[in-house]
């Protein structure tokens, strides 16, 4: 078991370490949400309105956090969230965090945006990673990339439903956050005061999406890659792609951003192993639900029918055992493990896992709670 560094034993710590460990820009792209943040708070303050019931007489023995996931075990309720340009906020953030859910048995999702290729990180995770895929517009570009998954052997793809149009996010424009990210006077004096960040960045190059690499023109500036990002993506999905996935795709397929009953009877309809209950981290759509609300419906009316996960709002042990009580088969964070990344390094991955198992195993203990499954046994309705 990993040892919790006591200067940085819960969330808060980290992302206050993280804020002063990477530049301004990074972390505002990391932490912030879209328009006002309306929902960005809302995800985690509604989580949190929820009460658990503990049971103190009764019998306690064996408390296991197992969870079985698609017919695979793995060792906590909790995975790690696709985030697109990690490198920026950390760089190798994405090798690292795929090597600490490897190690600790958790699963990690590749964005299709992230730093490292999915040939790298399947090659860290032994073949264990999912991948997250936004939509291209041309299908013999979708083709190429699944048929690279099948080769790199990932189990799950995760088709991500929640971006048809770019949130939008005032503090990265002000920031001039682009490919590459504009270096302003303002953004250049955030480098200098981050020397530790600024000398890894260095040393790591600069961040790429490195899946993406085999497409992007040769020899193409990257004042002309936002550009070409732009045209070769289309976020928004249909019946109609899913179906042709589907028909492609012989692993398990899920898909992301789900919050409506409407949705998940199409995405039964149509074959899907999985959905994430998500709104992108409150990036999207500011006056939306929060996640927990129409998790709590889902899972009861087709949580016999499909696997019913959730993120969005999720930041700690607690929420992950509220969350779990109200019905989610797992969860997964994204957030939590960028801040331990940013503030930590290379060690940040696996103190954040430390930390929220940690939390969960404490909570369970709590509750006299000894399996993951029967945490909804003691949510206060």
């Amino acid at each position: 078991m990993s040892e919790i560094n006591p200067k940085y034993p819960d969330i808060d710590y980290l992302r206050d370490r993280a804020k002063k460990r990477i530049p301004g820009f990074a972390f505002d792209y990391l932490d912030g949400g879209c328009n006002a943040g309306i929902n960005l708070k809302r995800n985690t303050d509604e989580i949190r309105e929820l009460q658990l019931k503990p049971y103190y007489l009764r019998k306690f023995e064996n408390l296991s956090l197992k969870t079985t996931l698609f017919g695979k075990e793995y060792d906590m309720p909790f995975g790690i969230s696709p985030i697109g340009l990690q490198g920026l906020i950390w760089p190798r953030a994405t090798e690292i965090l795929a090597k600490a859910a490897f190690d600790h048995n958790i699963p990690f999702t590749l964005s299709t945006v992230a730093t490292a290729s999915l040939e790298k990180v399947a090659e860290i995770t032994e073949g264990n990673a999912w991948f997250q895929l936004y939509h291209p517009v041309e299908n013999k570009l979708r083709d190429d990339i699944l048929d690279r998954m099948k080769a790199a052997e990932y189990p799950t793809l995760v088709l991500l439903s929640d971006v048809p149009a770019f949130g939008y996010r005032a503090k990265e424009i002000r920031n001039g956050l682009a490919i590459p990210p504009k270096m302003t006077l303002r953004n250049i004096y955030q480098i200098i005061t981050r020397p530790n960040w600024a000398i890894n960045t260095l040393i790591a190059g600069t961040p790429q999406f490195q899946t993406l690499k085999p497409y992007i023109p040769k020899g193409m500036s990257l004042s002309h890659l936002g550009l070409f990002m732009n045209k070769t993506f289309n976020g928004r999905l249909s019946e109609e792609k899913i179906k042709e996935i589907r028909d492609k795709w012989k692993g398990n397929l899920v898909i992301k951003g789900i919050v409506s009953n409407e949705d998940v009877e199409k995405s039964i309809k149509l074959g899907v192993d999985g959905i994430i209950v998500s709104n992108h981290g409150g990036r999207q759509l500011d006056h939306g639900e929060s996640t927990i609300k129409p998790l709590a419906e889902i899972s009861k009316k087709y949580g016999d029918k499909i696997k019913v996960m959730m993120d969005s709002g999720i930041r700690t042990g607690p929420d992950i055992a509220t969350s779990l009580a109200s019905g989610a088969h797992f969860t997964f964070l994204g957030r939590s493990f960028m801040y331990g990344v940013g503030a930590l390094g290379k060690e940040g991955g696996d103190h954040t896992i430390a930390v929220l198992r940690a939390q969960l195993t404490q909570v369970m203990q709590q509750l006299c709670c000894e399996k993951v499954e029967d945490l909804p046994n003691h949510l206060i309705k």
